[in-house]
């Protein structure tokens, strides 16, 4: 995140393709600057400089050649081979690629299911067989037979509570029996929700496969939502007098006293309590079952309920607010933000990795893929197994896919190799035809060498050079007229700031820099300078 708002905050965006018919503007050593680069970094932030001053194209035009300077030095120290700095890059990459990849019909059919979903809440059970450990090698069959042998079980008779908290490896499982309550769109992640929602109550569905492992899910139950809810309560912690008491906070409140002074003065919960026992807005899913079967009883704004018992104590429970689903019109942006910011962006990448393929030759060689059905030992595994257009993948390539993923080579694993070698392709692709990707990848680029560079040469050293620090701070000390300890940010940030000053005068030497007078008047004139 820091370095993302280092990028942010960088002065400048640098164009990487410019007419053949530009001007050059300077020279640093045999390395030209176009005009056009300079222009749509100057105007880029003319818009954000209020004082006029700020805009004086002279001073815009030495910060963008220290701008470059530093650049130049970054490259020159080869920070851009650093594995830690390509693998930042490479994950800028991945998300940078993702709205080129939405496909338009599929984000809408998910926005409209993820409405008609938000309206009916599942109940459901489940029994999961992790994956092992990082490190250890997935075997899938080994797997898909233990959670074959379970279901088998349940379809024999067996309880899938009992069959649950006997063999699933989700922890919960021992105390609650598989059981995840009711839960609606997005509170389970996108896999485990289209299983749930496509199986019919009582039903055992078919072993699946999500993230954390194979799972089998038994739907028990389905209602319509109210949406989220807004209540106070007062509770009462589990004690000998603890039934007693509640109900005696029932009787006044029957009596006409306030839930709001009840819950100031007797609630358990700090949390509420000093808030008349407001919770925050909540939805299904939020609360413990027994909490919110309670909420659903409440018909009336104002409505209070009985005592009840949760495994946190004693309550009563106030209706204070309800928020039912709105229309579809209403909610579609919300919507479409969640999904592109959860999991189904998977599915969305999916729809439209289907239209890039059709723009690629793309051809795969499943021959080639047999001979990881036995031992490779000896193989030279050089025989291709996926083309795109004219580059080649071959046999050790899958090896090397499958052993980074601890997995081994099967069908499924083989799609997700040529899905990632596409997608790998369209990057590259659209890096020579997308101009504006083309500019927003160079700034992370940049960005990402400036900040490590910065961080390198100058941030960590006036954070750590404790001599010169000192020093810094003796030569100026009438300026601060106080302690180094009571002002130390405020005399690191100023002696960064004189250490960059001196840096940037030797760089300044070590490079040629020659500006043409004649281009500069004339850019003047452009902006009236």
């Amino acid at each position: 995140m820091k370095k993302l708002l280092f990028i942010l905050a960088v002065f400048c965006t640098i164009l990487s393709t410019f007419s053949q018919r530009d001007q050059e503007l300077f020279r640093i050593n045999d390395t030209p600057v176009l005009v056009s680069e300079f222009k749509q970094v100057y105007e880029k932030n003319l818009s954000l400089v209020e004082d006029e001053k700020g805009n004086d194209l002279d001073d815009y035009l030495e910060l963008f050649i220290n701008y470059k300077l530093k650049v130049k030095e970054a490259y020159s120290l080869q920070l851009d081979t650093v594995k830690g700095y390509q693998e930042e890059l490479e994950m800028y990459k991945n998300q940078l690629i993702i709205p080129y990849l939405y496909d338009k019909e599929t984000l809408d059919e998910l926005v409209k299911e993820a409405y008609n979903r938000t309206k009916t809440e599942i109940k459901a059970s489940h029994i999961l067989v992790k994956y092992p450990s990082d490190g250890i090698a997935v075997d899938t069959l080994f797997l898909k037979s233990k959670i074959d042998r379970y279901r088998s079980r349940i379809l024999q008779g067996e309880d899938f509570a009992k069959v649950a908290r006997e063999v699933s490896e989700d922890p919960s499982a021992k105390v609650n029996g598989g059981d995840l309550g009711y839960f609606s769109a997005f509170q389970m992640i996108y896999p485990f929700e289209n299983v749930a929602y496509n199986t019919r109550a009582g039903e055992i569905s078919e072993p699946f496969q999500t993230k954390f492992g194979l799972h089998i899910i038994k739907v028990t139950g389905s209602r319509l939502s109210k949406g989220e809810f807004e209540v106070a309560h007062i509770l009462v912690v589990n004690s000998a007098k603890g039934k007693s008491k509640i109900e005696d906070i029932y009787q006044l409140l029957k009596s006409g006293a306030s839930f709001e002074k009840l819950a100031k003065e007797y609630s358990d919960d700090i949390g509420s309590a000093n808030k008349g026992g407001k919770l925050p807005k909540f939805g299904t899913g939020k609360m413990v079952d027994s909490f919110e079967n309670e909420v659903l009883k409440l018909e009336k704004i104002g409505d209070y309920s009985k005592p009840f018992k949760t495994k946190y104590g004693w309550h009563i429970v106030k209706l204070l607010k309800n928020y039912p689903i709105t229309s579809f019109e209403e909610m579609k942006e919300e919507l479409t933000t969640r999904i592109k910011n959860s999991s189904r962006v998977k599915a969305l990448r999916n729809g439209g990795l289907e239209k890039v393929k059709k723009n690629y030759k793309i051809k795969e060689y499943p021959e080639a893929i047999k001979i990881f059905k036995g031992s490779i030992k000896n193989k030279k595994l050089g025989e291709i197994v996926l083309s795109i257009n004219e580059k080649e993948w071959l046999q050790k390539d899958l090896f090397m896919f499958a052993t980074s993923k601890n997995q081994q080579v099967d069908q499924k694993l083989f799609k997700e190799f040529v899905n990632t070698k596409v997608i790998n392709y369209f990057k590259e692709d659209l890096g020579n035809k997308d101009s504006e990707y083309k500019n927003i990848l160079q700034e992370y680029k940049e960005g990402l060498l400036l900040f490590d560079l910065m961080e390198n040469k100058i941030w960590n050293k006036a954070s750590m050079d404790e001599v010169g620090l000192n020093k810094f701070y003796l030569s100026h000390k009438n300026k601060y007229g106080k302690e180094l300890d009571e002002i130390r940010g405020q005399v690191i940030s100023d002696y960064q700031d004189e250490l960059e000053k001196e840096w940037i005068k030797d760089l300044r030497k070590k490079n040629t820099i020659k500006v043409k007078e004649k281009v500069l008047r004339k850019l003047k004139k452009t902006y009236n300078q």
